[in-house]
């Protein structure tokens, strides 16, 4: 099954920016389609690999910062390619 995630990583201290890059880097090299916005960071593939990957990166994201959130939306389809059609 093929999935998209949208991941928001928001680390609720003054020292954010390093976590942020780190837990991007860590997506980039994780051999899964990555793509990024100002706002969001979206991964796309097959869900067990998908999840495999956030099952790790996800922790240790969390282990880096004090305090934070993470916001995840998933999609059951690959929505890499998506154009709008309008």
């Amino acid at each position: 099954m093929q999935i998209s995630v949208e991941l928001t990583l928001s680390p609720l201290q003054d020292t954010f920016e390093q976590p942020i890059i780190d837990f991007i880097l860590k997506l980039r090299n994780s051999g899964l389609k990555v793509i990024e916005n100002p706002l969001s960071t979206q991964i796309y593939g097959n869900y067990d690999a998908v999840m495999n990957v956030l099952h790790t990166e996800i922790k240790i994201a969390l282990e880096a910062i004090e305090r934070g959130v993470l916001y995840i939306k998933i999609v059951k389809s690959n929505r890499s390619e998506y154009v709008p059609h309008f």
